[in-house]
């Protein structure tokens, strides 16, 4: 969780991957995959939380939840934009989250 936990600290103040899961009453490794999900979703030109809900199968509630938890869309796209200069870690926390979810 700890490449996670660093860069949500960059986009939020006090919010960690174990914090956020205590919250929304997920573990850590669903919170990791949602926001994964979240991140990639909202680069697409569809609705973030729906599509992510499609990928996670986690409810829309449950992803709206995490959204707010983290900032709104505003911290969401600062988290995707960071997630897409760590060269790849996009795409592996997006394998983390298909194969969490049993999707590929």
């Amino acid at each position: 969780m700890g490449l996670l936990d660093g860069l949500l600290a960059q986009v939020t103040e006090n919010v960690d991957v174990k914090n956020l899961a205590a919250r929304v009453g997920l573990t850590p490794e669903q919170i990791e995959s949602a926001v994964s999900a979240l991140a990639q979703a909202h680069t697409a030109p569809t609705d973030t939380v729906t599509t992510a809900a499609a990928s996670t199968g986690l409810s829309a509630e449950t992803l709206q939840q995490i959204v707010a938890h983290i900032g709104g869309e505003g911290a969401l796209a600062n988290f995707a934009s960071l997630l897409g200069q760590q060269g790849g870690v996009l795409g592996q926390l997006g394998g983390l989250a298909e194969g969490f979810f049993g999707k590929k």
